[in-house]
């Protein structure tokens, strides 16, 4: 038999469907590779080993039953991002303060995993509360990537790239807030969506910043993506922002969506090409850009005015929206509790300095300034003012295209350390995914080429609000020429 663990989600179904192997072999596959390159990679945080198998042979009994009405992923593995709860899992965010929470219910997006039949293989490492750029933040050790384990992989969704990438799963769930699947795809070499904020559920998902977080997927080609979206989005009224519209069949739209070649705009963003960029990088997107040209696509320049001002917009928005939301981790009802505290103040003061890293200490603190008196105005106003702007930019720009596409990040994935001391440095590492973020958009990361250390480079689509079929369609047209 094959290496069950190489196999496409579409193979994996025809292979179930035609009884060539089960979805208990097809769980233990997965759950030895992980057993066997975990401990190399640091992506899972926890393995749900019986919970999978139990799943495994419910799925095998349904297929047996009804092998051609059961749903696409019915015995199909995949894996969580720790930010995503599932009642009776650990969940700790991969943080210390969060360490022994067992949550009592179980995140949207996952239930509706479970309800399609996809098999649970455990909760992958992840930066922090989501917040980070490299998977060098996480209490429970870094996350390496399977390119080059001298290189980060990315992040804030570290194990959930890794996974995948490492043929660990076919298919992973985790958060983009900032860029926090786009990049990490990027760094590893495979497929992840941000989908349209609103298309999916955010209940479940332990919030960082709330207008802006979004689950989305991981996958090695886009076909898994496009199968994986349509069981995770739709409308959910335990989420207020979850938007009440149709929810397409991606899958089926895939080769059908994709317009006459003639009639596809592309908009190509002047300021995504700028002196930050490395040539590498911009090279293999410009020859990957004429690649698109030389098949007639018709490619428009185009601005988005404002993007050198998304970085600060976003961190002072996601910082002020991040220290609200963590103010409830405070030791007392649930989490960590410092053993040292002699007062009800000391247990809040003494919990939190103690339960959580350095680096989300860094935003609630940005947080708290700028939401403070006296500067609220100065900071905080200034950032949603400059959100609009953003907003508008895209607004105008797709008036001339119907997509549009940019690198996913300035630089291929960097050593460990290299940017570690230099959160600002760190944070430019988001420079063209935070726009398409502020301004609530679906986006998507395809491999495009690598640089000359062999370290993958991805290209950032960009689409409408809604509008996943056609950039489904024409990231699965690109990444096959």
């Amino acid at each position: 038999m094959n290496d069950l663990t190489t196999l496409s989600i579409l193979e994996m179904r025809q292979g179930l469907v035609a009884s060539e192997f089960s979805a208990t072999e097809l769980t233990h596959a997965h759950l030895d590779k992980i057993k066997e390159t975990n401990p190399k990679y640091n992506s899972f945080l926890r393995v749900t080993e019986e919970l999978a198998l139990t799943q495994a042979k419910a799925a095998d009994e349904k297929i047996a039953k009804d092998k051609n009405n059961t749903p696409l992923l019915t015995g199909i593995p995949v894996a969580i991002k720790d930010q995503l709860v599932i009642n009776g899992i650990e969940s700790t965010c991969a943080s210390k303060i969060l360490k022994g929470f067992i949550p009592p219910y179980t995140c949207t997006a996952v239930e509706k995993l479970i309800q399609a039949g996809a098999v649970i293989l455990g909760k992958t490492n992840q930066d922090e509360f989501a917040m980070g750029s490299s998977g060098e933040n996480s209490a429970f050790g870094i996350t390496r990537n399977p390119i080059n384990t001298d290189y980060v992989p990315g992040g804030s969704s570290s194990g959930s790239a890794v996974a995948v990438a490492a043929g660990q799963a076919p298919l992973s769930l985790g958060t983009d807030t900032g860029g926090s699947i786009r990049q990490p795809a990027s760094f590893t070499g495979i497929v992840g969506i941000k989908p349209t904020y609103g298309r999916v559920s955010r209940n479940g998902a332990v919030a960082f910043a709330s207008s802006l977080d979004q689950i989305g997927l991981f996958a090695r080609n886009v076909k898994d993506i496009a199968i994986g979206l349509k069981y995770i989005a739709g409308h959910d009224p335990r989420d207020s922002t979850s938007m009440d519209i149709e929810v397409p069949d991606y899958l089926k739209n895939i080769d059908t969506a994709f317009p006459k070649i003639k009639n596809l705009r592309i908009g190509i963003p002047k300021e995504y090409f700028t002196s930050g960029i490395n040539p590498e990088v911009e090279q293999v997107l410009r020859n990957k850009i004429q690649q698109l040209k030389s098949l007639g696509i018709n490619l428009v320049e185009i601005s988005l005015q404002h993007t050198e001002i998304s970085i600060a917009a976003y961190y002072i928005i996601a910082c002020a929206e991040a220290a609200s939301n963590l103010a409830r981790f405070d030791g007392v009802r649930y989490g960590w509790r410092s053993k040292s505290a002699n007062n009800i103040q000391e247990v809040f003061e003494k919990s939190r300095a103690e339960g959580f890293g350095d680096e989300v200490k860094r935003r609630i603190l940005l947080g708290n300034y700028v939401l403070s008196a006296g500067y609220y105005d100065a900071y905080y106003k200034k950032g949603l003012k400059a959100r609009t702007l953003i907003i508008k930019d895209f607004q105008e720009a797709f008036k001339d295209c119907d997509i549009i596409v940019t690198p996913v990040a300035p630089t291929t994935a960097f050593k460990f350390g290299d940017k570690s001391m230099s959160p600002l440095e760190m944070y430019l590492s988001d420079a063209f995914t935070v726009p398409c973020s502020l301004a609530g958009l679906p986006g998507i990361s395809i491999p495009c080429g690598k640089d000359s250390k062999g370290l993958p480079i991805g290209m950032q689509l960009i689409g409408k609000a809604f509008s996943e079929v056609l950039l489904l369609s024409t990231a699965h047209h690109f990444y096959k020429n």
